[in-house]
Order: structure tokens, then C-alpha cells, then sequence
């Protein structure tokens, strides 16, 4: 079987989204749609047998497509994919899956209802980083999890319907949460807005888990050097993952600081540092785009649950919808009804429902 695919969104990442998905042998693209002439007739030179259209509503129908890739603006999302899923048409949602908990519930509702694959673009998911990170932290070998620190800045570009929160930390988040295998208890979140005052440009957002645990990301577009840093730190040691590195991406530290077991006074109290060999660990890499494009195939095509299904999207929304009430309430914890999710293998595409 041939997986018929429309794309809706032709601006930043939906043409990437197309090329991948036309390369697949059992998939083609027989609609796109963009509400620019300009850029809708740039890429229908690209595919000349796909129905090339400004109106949504001529995409979504079951005789032009089986499945539809949403790529538009995050506020748009949740009426498209609802509409998609409505005419039992198998949906991809570029992140963040909505701009709400309680949208991300009635898709999920949806999708479960009909049958239908939901699926949302956590990309950094389906790379070969994130993936040995699992695997550091799964095996043990950085030890028990303390926190985990992320960077995500760049120059632009800036958006003008979400902030820096909605836009750059669904990607952080969604890796913090498959590295801790839970969903945090509480978020807090500061920011600025620089450009628009209705619009933050630079956020910082703590998420507190159990045991003791934390994860820290910082996002901003205002910044004049594109960086992409993720610190995972472990009793015994620490990985790096630089994802602009080209080669060694993942660093892992045998780097540590230990406790005495006992002195009689403050004067023997010290701490030990140890500092032992640094490693890139080898990585299979494969283009995070095609695996996850891929995935989504093969979960339509065989009935499965998508690693990054609704309820994933889920998680990662109620996070930054916390977080944003944080950001615009005066700081403060904003606590998360804590319910611990099963967590999807990172070594498997999609799992059979």
C-alpha cells in the first residue's frame, strides 16, 4: 500500500517534512497547501502530480489523502488537526501538539475514538543522541540522575504569534522528559520581553521531579550565537550532548564529586573531586527527520502507537502551559498533578496497541 500524504505549511519546515516523506517507497505526497501563492508555487515545481492549493478544506478530504503533516503556526494546530481527524485522516502535528492541555485531550479523544494515528513532532526523539543518552541513563552508567541543564539560543528567527517558551522549549522539554522517564511535579519560569512587550524573547524555565531532581532550560532568539547544549548530570558521571558539534555530538565526563562516609570534625570534612578519562561514545547516526517520518509510516500503516503519540504531546504542553502561567504571574511554582506515564522504549519506533 502507497500512503497517500497531504502537507499543510510550506514555510520554515514543512518543505523538509515534504522531501523526506516523497523519498519513502511506499508514501507520496498528493496535496500541499500554504496560504502564500508565492511560496505554494515554489514548491508545486517540486511536486508537479500533488494537488497544489492555498484552501485547507481541499486537502482534507479521504479521496486526495490518508494522512496530512500540519506544519503552520502553533495557533492554528489544534482546528486543523481536528478537522483532519474528523474525516478519519491519520495526523501529524509539527510541535507543540496544541496551545492547550485540554485541545491536546480532546485530539487524543478523537484520534482514540476513530482509530487514527496521532502523531507530534518531537523530532530530537528519533536522533542517535538522544538515544544514547537513554541509554546512559537506563544502564546506569552516569549513575543516579541529578538534573539536567539545556541551552537552546540563536539570532531569530522571531516569531510573532508564540513566545520563545512556545516555540524553542517543546524540543528540551520533551527530550528532559524521556531522559527522566516521568512527568515533573512543578514549573516555574522567568522572562523577558524585549521586541514586543506582549511577547516573551528570552525564558528561563525550571521543572522540579521527584527524588530530588530537576531539569533547567534556557531559550531565547535574541542571542548572536546559535547554541544547542544539553548537560545530563549523574552521581558518577556526566554527558554532554552539543548538537552543532558535527562529529563527536555526545561527551560523557567520568568527573564526579564524593562525600566523606564520616569525620569527627568540620576541619576533616572535604570533599573528593575526581576527574577521570572523557569520551565521545560512537553514535549510528541516521537523519532525526527520516526516522521520524518513518515512524509515523510505519505506525499508519501497521495500527501501532507512535513513540511521540498525543499523549506525549500531552505531557510536554501541560508542562509549558504551566510554565507560561509561571512566566506571566510572577514567577512562582505552579504545581502539575503528578501522574506517571508509562514511557515508550527509546529503541522502538512505535508499539502495537
Amino acid at each position: 500500500m502507497t500512503l497517500r500524504i497531504g502537507v499543510i505549511g510550506l514555510g520554515y519546515w514543512g518543505p523538509n517534512l515534504s522531501r523526506v516523506l516523497q523519498g519513502q517507497t511506499d508514501c507520496e505526497v498528493t496535496a500541499i497547501c500554504d496560504r502564500s501563492p508565492q511560496r505554494l508555487a515554489h514548491c508545486a515545481r517540486q511536486f508537479p502530480r500533488a494537488l497544489a492549493t492555498t484552501q485547507d478544506a481541499e486537502v482534507l478530504r479521504r479521496e486526495v489523502i490518508d494522512a496530512v503533516v500540519i506544519a503552520t503556526p502553533t495557533r492554528t494546530h489544534y482546528s486543523l488537526a481536528r478537522k483532519a481527524l474528523e474525516q478519519e485522516i491519520h495526523t501529524f502535528v509539527e510541535k507543540p501538539l496544541a496551545t492547550s492541555s485540554e485541545e491536546c485531550e480532546h485530539l487524543i479523544e478523537l484520534a482514540e475514538e476513530r482509530g487514527l494515528t496521532l502523531f507530534v513532532g518531537h523530532v530530537f526523539l528519533y536522533s542517535a543522541p538522544v538515544a544514547k543518552l537513554k541509554d546512559l541513563v537506563a544502564t546506569g552508567d552516569l549513575g543516579d540522575l541529578y538534573y539536567i541543564s539545556s541551552t537552546r539560543l540563536n539570532l531569530g528567527p522571531v516569531r510573532h504569534d508564540v513566545n520563545a517558551l512556545w516555540d524553542l522549549a517543546p524540543h528540551d522539554i520533551s527530550i528532559m522528559l524521556e531522559l527522566m522517564g516521568d512527568s515533573p511535579v512543578s514549573v516555574s519560569c522567568a522572562g523577558l520581553a524585549y521586541l514586543n512587550e506582549q511577547v516573551h524573547d528570552v525564558c528561563s524555565l525550571a521543572l522540579h521531579f521527584t527524588n530530588k531532581r530537576m531539569g533547567i532550560v534556557h531559550v531565547s532568539w535574541l542571542d548572536p550565537h546559535k547554541k544547542r547544549v544539553m548537560t545530563v548530570v549523574g552521581s558518577r558521571k556526566m554527558a554532554v550532548y552539543d548538537d552543532i558539534e558535527p562529529l563527536e555530538k555526545i561527551k560523557v565526563y567520568d568527573h564526579g564529586i564524593e562525600t566523606p562516609a564520616y569525620s569527627d570534625s568540620y576541619g576533616e570534612f572535604q570533599f573528593s573531586y575526581r576527574y577521570g578519562d572523557t569520551y565521545s561514545p560512537r553514535l549510528n547516526e541516521v537523519e532525526p527527520l527520516k526516522a521520524e517520518c518513518r515512524s509515523f509510516i510505519d505506525c499508519v500503516l501497521q495500527a501501532a502507537r507512535p513513540r511521540t503519540d498525543g499523549r506525549n504531546g500531552l505531557e510536554v504542553v501541560r508542562v509549558i502551559e504551566a510554565a507560561n502561567l509561571s512566566l506571566l504571574n510572577g514567577n512562582g511554582r505552579v504545581e502539575l498533578p503528578h501522574t506517571a506515564s508509562p514511557r515508550v522504549n527509546a529503541r522502538a519506533s512505535c508499539v502495537a496497541i
